[in-house]
């Protein structure tokens, strides 16, 4: 499959990868058609999607079947008028049935917008008003079924409900209307016909402020993440693959269907609520994942863990991305493991930009070197490309042309869109530092430098420093406003079990800080904390910390 798409699958450096490798979009492509019902004609007994949920319930899908429960779903939307350019709402957690509903979506040319089961009746009716939603397909949780209906009188263009698994007064119940679906569906014709520039995907991203925003992906999207399964997360022909996300974010498109099935390589559906160590390694060694990937949080985590007790030995890749790998869960993973965790980075307006690939030997806390096609610099205050050890922030030119899988810019926000992208230059906002070998220092969102008696101090060093010590599980760095210095750090802290807080233990972590990297950057100020806040994604949410520090100050 692979090779429709790639100038060449076999590279013999980074050098030759970052030099010949280069993606080909048709100009009609449309993943739904073009990879999942390709293999479904070619191969159709290859696995594409395993699933359980956490009482124990599974379910294996074939490529062949996932065609025909695609083409099902399509023909029940169509029946509700869903055509190519209408919005519609997935809130389906880690389902099974959002690969159907979004494939099916895909097929229609409508356009899909992913969403995170916590939205409230006033982020729904936000999204439905921004985006003219006409469609949600929604779990059957009562919360969420409950937000959807207080959000409808305010969501004008919301027509049609339907709830996966369940039944509900005033709601379509997908379950039974799928099944009485007619199994086939024809692709789209003329007018009706998906181009590779059509829009296809819109995610809603918060910044520290304003409204969501709006990141638009054209049907060329999938074809970007060859680069994100093959080239960082290594996925293998055949070998089932985890990546820990919920369908409600960006990161379940780089791990949990695009650039996997080109690939070959089925994916695997862990249906959970709430993080547990335990269980998630008993799901790596029941189903004997061959690739992984998981934030750094997850991580954090499993090297606090007894891994001797489990089989890890069908585990041949591991990857990391969402915020950075603190070097010290990096050195502690791999001595238990014998696993490097080979560090990327992106954004939900790109795929992996920036990563470990398999030829570069990983530096610990580096998200390496540029995808090709990503043209990536780091650019100062003044402008200007920065020098070897100067902190700068990452850019992406694209005077020369957009690369595979970046967006098309903020759906009906031009003037948001100018801010970030103009000149030829997209600005993410995320800043770092190069080193002499061209590998790639992450430092922090420019939003969470802290700038204090002069210094800029990103979050990164600060972070990992306290996590070699013995007594961190977790840690946040954020600034708090100070009348003398503009601002002081402060560390909040989860505790590793068995420890306990005290004034002699923050002495003991500030005086650590300072002899691990400058003195000016340790905590003057640590608060220890049961838990971190969190995105459903895992990062952790900087922004809800300084903002409570405002509201109790």
């Amino acid at each position: 499959m692979l090779e429709k798409y790639l100038s060449d699958t076999s590279f013999s450096s980074y050098e030759d990868f970052a030099e010949r490798c280069r993606i080909h979009v048709p100009d009609y492509f449309n993943f739904a058609y073009d990879v999942v019902d390709q293999w479904a004609a070619d191969d159709p007994d290859r696995l594409a999607l395993v699933w359980e949920d956490v009482e124990g319930n599974s379910e294996s899908f074939t490529f062949a079947q996932i065609k025909e429960q695609t083409d099902r779903t399509a023909n029940l939307l169509a029946s509700h008028s869903i055509g190519k350019g209408d919005t519609v709402m997935l809130i389906l957690k880690r389902h099974y049935e959002y690969w159907f509903c979004l494939l099916a979506l895909h097929k229609l040319g409508a356009i899909a917008i992913p969403a995170t089961h916590l939205l409230t009746a006033k982020d729904i009716a936000y999204r439905s008003n921004a985006a003219d939603v006409k469609m949600i397909i929604a779990t059957n949780e009562d919360r969420v079924l409950s937000a959807v209906d207080e959000a409808r009188p305010d969501s004008p263009t919301l027509a049609h409900r339907l709830v996966v698994r369940g039944q509900r007064d005033g709601w379509v119940d997908y379950t039974a209307a799928a099944q009485d679906a007619a199994t086939q569906f024809s692709r789209p014709t003329g007018d009706q016909a998906t181009t590779a520039g059509d829009l296809m995907l819109i995610y809603f991203t918060s910044g520290t402020t304003g409204l969501p925003k709006m990141v638009a992906h054209d049907f060329s999207y999938p074809l970007g993440h060859i680069l994100t399964a093959s080239f960082w997360q290594s996925v293998r022909d055949g070998g089932l693959h985890l990546t820990v996300a919920d369908t409600g974010w960006a990161k379940a498109a780089w791990g949990k269907i695009y650039g996997q099935w080109l690939a070959g390589a089925p994916v695997m559906a862990y249906d959970m609520e709430r993080f547990d160590p335990d269980e998630l390694l008993d799901v790596i060694v029941r189903h004997k994942l061959v690739t992984f990937c998981a934030p750094p949080t997850i991580y954090r985590f499993l090297i606090k863990h007894d891994l001797s007790k489990f089989d890890l030995s069908s585990l041949q890749y591991c990857v990391t991305a969402g915020e950075p790998l603190n070097p010290e869960v990096y050195n502690r993973f791999l001595e238990l493991t014998g696993h490097r965790i080979m560090e990327g980075f992106g954004q939900t307006e790109t795929v992996v930009a920036l990563a470990t690939f398999p030829w570069i030997e990983p530096r610990p806390g580096s998200m390496g070197k540029p995808s090709p096609g990503y043209d990536i610099d780091l650019m100062n205050d003044e402008g200007k490309s920065c020098e070897v050890g100067e902190e700068g922030q990452i850019v992406v030119r694209t005077a020369n042309g957009r690369p595979p899988g970046m967006f098309c810019g903020y759906h009906r926000d031009d003037e948001l869109t100018a801010s970030v992208w103009h000149d030829g230059v997209y600005h993410t906002g995320d800043m770092a530092w190069r080193d002499e070998d061209g590998y790639y220092w992450f430092v922090g969102r420019a939003d969470d430098l802290i700038k204090s008696s002069g210094y800029r101090i990103g979050p990164f060093e600060v972070e990992s420093a306290l996590m070699e010590h013995a007594t961190v599980m977790e840690c946040a760095i954020t600034g708090v406003p100070d009348p003398d210095r503009g601002a002081i750090v402060k560390a909040t802290i989860v505790l590793a079990p068995g420890y306990e807080a005290g004034s002699g233990l923050v002495t003991e972590l500030q005086e650590h800080v300072k002899k691990t990297t400058a003195p000016y950057k340790y905590p003057r100020v640590i608060e220890f904390v049961a838990e971190l806040p969190k995105t459903i994604s895992g990062k952790i949410r900087r922004v809800q910390i300084r903002e409570e520090d405002v509201t109790q100050s």
